[in-house]
């Protein structure tokens, strides 16, 4: 493992890509671990998460809303994360479904509770958001369903305040559309609107290991750049998704038109640090329906399950890791200091970090918003 010291004394861990380097931390050494893995390694993660499975969304146990509610309080003691997994209904080209993204997130997510739950302290998993806002390029795709904004902001804002008010002060929103900077925003709000302590992230899963996504030569790598529907998205469909879902036969590679030089906007994951996200801007570029009717834009033709294995065992590695960082630093039914991440008081806030139901407990719906 070669490590390289820069100038602020920060140590990075090299591989053999020169643009993919790691940090030398946990999360850093945990990818590079995925990334050295030998495949029979990679295929024993997958085993270990029961990767592929079929879906669980009605599945006994599966999901918060399918346990009953005397498990669901055992299952909270043990382990008060909540996973909420953030989808869509959107056309993925010819070849594929319009709920590629919701089933995308709740597979990985599914194999991360059966991991857990194997090891004591399973995750709990809420039923996916399955419609989106969206960019404007996507306007007019015939398979896109497009909430506006402020619904989705609104709609996870609430969903945030049940899940926090039963108990799951952890939560995790696991993305998997191309609408994040909504998902911040809903964030952000809830905090101001409601000042609750607690552990609140958006995770938009394929960038937190996009290393895994960036073309690099080797044996079971993509060959092209992770793009709306394009080969890296149906590997992922041919590996997670039930047989049937992906139809190969019709896939069609496409290519956007874009009215300005390569260089200024990156791609889906941020591969090569180019100084706009895809998000941040519209007009350099034709709106889907027209550049690529088809819905998809890249290569879906070079997909296979083999491409989706490594990215899929690092981002299931990675969220198990988040799970046990967050139970360590905030075992069940504990938070971070409630006058250091809010404006409230400790005193103020006594009754409504109660257990739900417990003695003395009060629902956070009659606590007052700051707003």
């Amino acid at each position: 493992m070669a490590k390289i010291e820069d100038k602020t004394g920060k140590i990075w861990i090299t591989t053999e890509h020169p643009a993919i380097v790691f940090e030398d931390n946990v999360v850093g050494r945990l990818k590079k671990e995925i990334w050295d893995a030998t495949k029979e390694e990679i295929e024993r993660i997958l085993k270990e998460y029961e990767i592929p499975s079929p879906p669980e969304l009605g599945k006994p146990n599966s999901y918060i809303q399918t346990t009953p509610r005397k498990q669901l309080v055992e299952n909270r003691r043990k382990n008060d994360i909540v996973f909420i997994p953030i989808g869509s209904t959107e056309r993925h080209g010819i070849h594929s479904i319009s709920g590629h993204d919701t089933l995308q997130v709740t597979q990985i997510l599914e194999g991360v509770r059966r991991y857990t739950a194997k090891k004591g302290y399973a995750v709990n998993l809420a039923w996916p958001i399955t419609y989106g806002a969206h960019p404007y390029h996507h306007i007019g795709m015939p398979g896109n369903v497009i909430l506006p904004g402020n619904v989705l902001k609104e709609t996870l804002i609430y969903v945030m305040l049940g899940f926090w008010n039963d108990g799951f002060r952890k939560q995790i929103i696991v993305n998997n559309h191309g609408h994040t900077w909504v998902l911040e925003s809903a964030l952000h709000e809830f905090m101001y609107r409601y000042q609750l302590p607690g552990i609140f992230q958006i995770l938009d899963w394929h960038r937190a290991v996009r290393e895994f996504f960036i073309p690099t030569g080797r044996e079971d790598s993509l060959e092209s750049d992770f793009i709306h529907a394009g080969e890296a998205e149906t590997s992922l469909g041919l590996l997670l998704f039930p047989e049937g879902m992906i139809d190969m036969e019709a896939a069609k590679d496409a290519k956007g038109k874009s009215y300005l030089p390569e260089g200024h906007f990156d791609l889906s994951v941020d591969p090569y640090r180019r100084p706009h996200r895809w998000s941040e801007g519209e007009g350099h570029s034709a709106i889907e329906i027209k550049a690529t009717p088809e819905g998809s834009i890249g290569r879906p033709s070079l997909a296979s399950p083999e491409k989706a294995k490594r990215p899929v065992a690092a981002i299931l590695k990675y969220l198990t890791l988040i799970v046990e960082q967050i139970l360590e630093a905030f075992p069940p039914g504990k938070v971070p200091p409630v006058e250091e991440v809010t404006l409230r008081s400790t005193k103020e806030m006594e009754p409504y970090l109660r257990e739900p139901e417990s003695k003395g407990w009060k629902s956070v719906y009659s606590l007052p918003r700051m707003d």
